[in-house]
């Protein structure tokens, strides 16, 4: 701050300290006036509706404040009390002087009886929980007051010749850091883009909106998911202390298991041999994602899994030779579980007239042809997922058309009379009937799925399609005793899955993929989905796929990397139930990552297989892992795939440490 002062004055500029500026209009001539004034701008709360200003408070509660205790690195201190966790944000700002930010629920809060300003209580009971770290030195208040972090963000920066900077304009949570980085580099490219428009301010201005914007909401996001897991710190503390510790590192996402290997090899060790020590791997360094997964009888030589990707390819519901060299090449590429596209218990319950079925004898013997293969010629188990269109069926395939119905359309099935889009018919409210005749066909095709010998079943109820339709509030309004409350949301797929369970062998496993997440305002809550997954484990499922979204056509993913394993973490280690996660999942090192931060216990990719039926291969190669699952007639090209693999990881991890950035100490 000083060299600031210093270079301000060197250039001229006037410095005035300690002076409240409440009246903008003595600056009317100014052809710039820089809004830096904090997280409660003045300046911006005037024009709020100008600037298109959102603040969202977080749920946790912080304080902040200093102490005499000395700290050599920036340092997490997470204490658990009878009211829960707190965790406490140090870093030492000047010698003798360190900043010392407490953090909880809004729940733990008040079961302390915490009051926002009463700093003297916040100091005698925080100096008590935290009486180790602190270690004799005093805690130091300065207008320590509780408060819940802002989430600022604005569709404008600029109005007129006000430009805003700073907390100002967009604040991240300070568990990433960023703020200060972040101001200053917006400073940067603010003068940039003056500097290039020098007659033309509001040029500038968009410029300056332009080549900033999107960095900013990318630092925001990141902060956001990892506000996110110190939200739910109560859920962490259940992990073991490497896990734990992992799991606070790579919350982000932007750090990985590779990251930290490159930069501490030591601690990913010890990561690495507290997961394989509690999952009984001999191999105490292979890689997570290629250790044992068992569910029931089922074991899986892998964690990955090929994720139901619909191929619209079948005729009258009938597999072919294009399923069999689909399904096939993934499973000699070596995953551990192939998950199905969805297969229609009816003909009216496909999507397109594309989509596979699974209700009449000629489709068994189809299916047959794909699941003997897979398992004479390879380790891959197979899964079929069941599931049934409802309102989104009836439609042309994707590469013709979106949500376009075909000619002779069918009668839509749905929980309630309510679209899936304008272009698509109102569906039929089911009656007790058609929830009769429908759960039998269920039945039925979980038969069929037996005798053609698939390794397990996966109910579909997600993505708004049937089943799905009874669960989320925006697809049910029925007044009966099936709608309303989640305990009769739950009712009818609740009932299918239980008839299901019943006929399936007790030795293979059954999942049922859920969506988390409406996207949408007043959708499937939280609460709700953990009920939902409780219902499911307590009616016999082994595993739940968590997905989240497509229930309507206008939703507002929040999407990147990784981005829904949140929901599975919740699914997982609230519920205490295995959980399948996906979502821009791309590579072997993010794969590794979900695993052991314990967000989910075996991975579903999409996209990547589509592109690359040897994903599995090529991950393998890449992490060294000795495999005896490569088909003979293949195993001769892993004497060049390795050496290849190697080498190329070699080079990136030394461009990687080239690159890393030089310590400070």
């Amino acid at each position: 701050m000083k060299l600031l002062h210093q270079r301000c004055r060197e250039e001229g500029v006037n410095l005035h300290f300690e002076q409240n500026v409440d009246d903008l209009s003595q600056f009317a001539d100014s052809d710039i006036i820089v809004a830096c004034d904090g997280i409660g701008s003045a300046i911006r709360t005037q024009f709020t509706s100008e600037f298109g200003t959102k603040i969202e408070l977080k749920k946790n509660r912080f304080v902040w404040m200093g102490s005499t205790k000395p700290l050599d690195a920036f340092t997490y201190f997470f204490r658990t009390t009878p009211f829960g966790t707190i965790v406490a944000h140090t870093y030492q700002y000047e010698q003798g002087m360190s900043t010392w930010i407490f953090e909880c629920s809004d729940e733990t809060w008040r079961k302390f009886g915490f009051e926002v300003t009463n700093e003297e209580d916040t100091i005698q009971k925080m100096a008590e929980i935290f009486k180790e770290e602190l270690d004799g030195h005093p805690l130091i208040s300065n207008k320590s007051h509780w408060r819940q972090f802002p989430h600022v963000t604005n569709e404008k920066w600029f109005h007129n010749n006000i430009v805003m900077l700073g907390d100002a304009k967009a604040t991240a949570h300070y568990s990433i850091g960023s703020g200060t980085k972040l101001a200053m580099d917006s400073a940067i490219g603010l003068s940039d883009a003056v500097i290039a428009n020098p007659n033309d301010v509001q040029t500038a201005f968009t410029q300056y909106d332009k080549t900033r914007r999107n960095t900013v909401e990318m630092i925001q996001y990141a902060a956001l998911v990892s506000l996110d897991w110190f939200e739910n710190m109560d859920r962490h503390m259940q992990h073991q202390f490497y896990q734990f510790a992992f799991g606070r590192m790579t919350r982000s996402k932007k750090v990985t298991f590779e990251n930290l290997q490159i930069r501490d090899k030591s601690f990913t060790d010890k990561v690495l041999k507290e997961f394989n020590d509690n999952n009984n791997v001999n191999d105490k360094n292979q890689s997570v994602a290629f250790s044992t997964f068992k569910l029931r009888d089922l074991e899986l030589s892998n964690r990955i899994v090929m994720a139901p990707m619909g191929q619209y390819s079948a005729e009258n519901g009938l597999v072919n030779d294009w399923h069999l060299v689909h399904y096939g090449s993934r499973a000699t590429g070596g995953v551990g579980l192939v998950l199905t596209e969805m297969t229609a218990v009816s003909p009216t319950g496909r999507i397109t007239l594309g989509c596979a079925g699974i209700y009449n004898e000629n489709q068994i013997v189809e299916w047959k042809k794909i699941t003997d293969f897979i398992h004479q010629y390879t380790q891959t188990k197979i899964g079929i997922q069941l599931g049934h269109s409802g309102r989104k069926g009836a439609i042309i395939k994707p590469w013709e058309g979106q949500n376009e119905p075909i000619e002779k359309a069918w009668e839509l099935l749905s929980a309630s009379p309510i679209p899936f889009h304008t272009n698509m018919a109102t569906p039929k409210e089911m009656t007790m009937n058609d929830m009769n005749q429908i759960t039998v066909e269920f039945v039925q095709a979980t038969k069929n799925a037996e005798q053609t010998g698939f390794d397990l079943i996966e109910l579909q109820a997600h993505h708004g399609f049937l089943l799905a339709s009874f669960l989320s509030p925006l697809t049910n309004t029925r007044t009966d005793e099936f709608g309303g409350s989640i305990e009769n949301r739950i009712k009818f797929p609740l009932r299918v899955f239980t008839e299901m369970r019943k006929v399936f062998p007790q030795h293979k496993p059954m999942s049922v993929r859920i969506s988390a997440s409406d996207w949408a305002e007043n959708g499937i809550s939280e609460k709700d989905v953990i009920y939902i997954a409780h219902a499911f484990k307590s009616a016999g499922a082994d595993i739940i796929n968590v997905s989240t979204g497509n229930t309507l056509v206008p939703q507002q993913p929040q999407m990147g990397r990784m981005w829904q394993t949140p929901f599975s973490d919740l699914v997982r280690n609230t519920v205490h139930i295995p959980t399948i996660t996906t979502g821009y999942i791309q590579d072997i090192d993010q794969v590794n990552t979900i695993i052991l931060n314990g967000r989910a216990d075996l991975v579903a990719l999409g996209r990547p297989l589509l592109a690359d039926a040897n994903f599995v291969r090529t991950a393998q190669a890449y992490e060294n892992v000795q495999t005896n699952d490569i088909p003979v007639q293949y195993k001769m090209g892993s004497s060049h795939l390795y050496p290849l693999k190697a080498s190329e990881r070699k080079q990136m991890e030394g461009m990687k440490k080239a690159l890393k950035p030089k310590s400070n100490k």
